[in-house]
């Protein structure tokens, strides 16, 4: 039996069948459009006070699940901008944010002051939505740590937690807690996919890293430790404190920032360099996440860190460029020892570096016992110090079980730099890497690394990192949370009040947001 369906050409009359498509089509699309409001809406009036609540969308209930949305419109070459567009079709428009336009902490400072303002006038509904609130950034780890720092600098009585797109190149970050580190489909159905994942999202607190600089100003001449066009630009990055502020010390240049998954110096830091210096003089070339992944591969073979002990002089190598120390308990530095081989070294906080790999591993039952090691539990109030010799070495990380040199665990950790063989070096925090002058004369130059406080990330069933308070890690691992002592606590406090993410941070008018990952 042959069926056919014929449709009148020219004619008044309606096809019939055609009408009742378009209605269950609109139907259908207006109840998609209510799920959309019922669980992710947030009324226009809560975002600004400016706006009238009789003018708003009527919502006959609180969201479930509440979220703002921040987005580098510049990452993952059109990726960005596609998935804005996205999100602004489905949501509120006002609740979807633009960072090449509007910085994050100006954009919570409004909200959560609108907030007090609304809560104090009664608003049930404002109280109730800002304990649902959740928040969304897409971007590459310097954009998600630009939104984590400006959230712990603000001292939220309740911070939301934070879902990653992964929108950079290495995507450590959201790797790390589930959200994978392909970029994503940036159409309807994607997103929607996204949002519910976040809405089934559990919360899990990861520790937050404050980090200094110090050096000696010198008596002549300009002594700056970063040039100013190549610090990293993302709010985690070093920023000059100001002559009012509490970590000024006179004669000194002081720089502080924060970091929520490694800082790094030497070999992987210098091909970072590498990469973003050519993505910054040839944007062009880097519009997609393959074509960067293949570039980082080329880079790291042509800068000859498969034969280093050919190719980098040994004045390249971590002993011989700094002193190092660390503090396992509080108030007691220790020196540490770094083999002469190693010319990589990585404080990791999470279980994800160079695009998903695991420098740290599982020590066993032995490493454990020995030498006082544990898994790398992400709110421990441990850093993991881990060396490399080269890149083969690295290529370790490829195999089942493979590691680098683990070399300690720590609350804090220094290096000291003096004039030697070498005038400078790389460092990389989460991403962004630099070119580090360092001392020519009897200056010293100081970097410090401390942990501060914790933030709520969301982490879906796919999470990699681990809690020390799950119970599924099966590992009894107690915190040192002895008392330190008065004067090494009071400085503690003084040098860790904040990242200075917020208020202080801006973009440079000379720098183009597409240079953060």
């Amino acid at each position: 039996t042959v069926v056919s369906f014929s449709v009148s050409v020219g004619t008044s009359q309606p096809n019939p069948l055609f009408s009742q498509v378009q209605l269950v089509m609109a139907t259908s699309e207006s109840n998609f459009d209510e799920d959309i409001k019922k669980d992710f809406y947030i009324p226009t009036y809560i975002l600004s006070e400016d706006a009238s609540q009789s003018d708003d969308v009527k919502l006959p209930d609180l969201p479930t699940c509440p979220v703002l949305v921040f987005i580098n419109s510049k990452s993952g070459g059109q990726l960005g901008g596609d998935l804005l567009n996205t999100y602004q079709s489905l949501l509120n428009k006002y609740q979807v944010f633009d960072l090449g336009k509007e910085t994050p902490d100006s954009v919570l400072h409004r909200l959560y002051l609108n907030l007090e303002k609304l809560k104090s006038n009664g608003d049930e509904f404002a109280a109730k939505l800002e304990e649902r609130l959740r928040i969304i950034v897409a971007g590459g780890d310097g954009t998600a740590g630009w939104l984590l720092g400006v959230v712990s600098d603000l001292k939220l009585s309740q911070p939301p937690p934070i879902a990653t797109v992964p929108l950079g190149t290495g995507n450590n970050l959201p790797f790390s807690f589930g959200w994978g580190k392909k970029n994503p489909g940036t159409d309807q159905n994607s997103v929607i996919s996204f949002l519910k994942k976040v809405m089934d999202a559990k919360e899990m607190k990861i520790d937050s890293w404050h980090i200094l600089m110090r050096m000696r100003a010198p008596k002549e001449g300009c002594c700056d430790p970063i040039a100013p066009l190549e610090l990293p630009h993302s709010l985690h990055a070093f920023h000059r404190v100001s002559p009012s502020d509490d970590l000024n010390v006179e004669g000194c240049h002081t720089f502080r920032g924060g970091f929520w998954n490694y800082f790094s110096m030497g070999m992987d830091a210098q091909v970072s360099y590498a990469f973003h210096s050519e993505r910054k003089m040839h944007p062009e070339k880097f519009k997609n996440q393959l074509v960067n992944q293949s570039t980082y591969a080329r880079l790291g073979c042509t800068q000859g860190w498969f034969f280093a002990s050919l190719v980098h002089p040994s004045s390249r190598n971590i002993a011989q460029l700094a002193k190092v120390k660390i503090m396992k308990k509080h108030g007691d530095w220790q020196d540490l020892d770094i083999p002469h081989s190693i010319r990589s070294i990585v404080c990791l906080n999470l279980p994800s570096f160079s695009g998903g790999l695991n420098p740290w591993g599982t020590p066993n039952s032995n490493k454990r016992r020995d030498r006082d090691l544990t898994p790398p539990f992400v709110d421990d109030g441990l850093i993991e110090v881990v060396g490399f010799r080269n890149a083969w070495h690295g290529m370790v990380l490829l195999a089942p079980n493979g590691h680098g040199t683990r070399l300690a665990q720590a609350h804090r950790i220094r290096f000291e730099f003096h004039k030697g063989a070498a005038d400078h070096t790389f460092m990389r925090i989460d991403g962004e890497p630099w070119k580090q002058p360092l001392p020519v004369d009897d200056d010293t130059v100081v970097v410090e690394i401390a942990h501060l406080g914790q933030v709520k990330m969301l982490a879906t069933h796919d999470c990699r990192s681990k809690s020390v308070h799950d119970p599924s890690s099966h590992v009894n691992h107690d915190c040192d949370d002895g008392d330190s002592d008065g004067e090494e606590e009071d400085s503690v406090v003084e040098e860790q009040r904040k990242f200075g993410a917020a208020d202080t941070f801006k973009f440079p008018d000379e720098v183009d947001i597409s240079h953060i990952s």
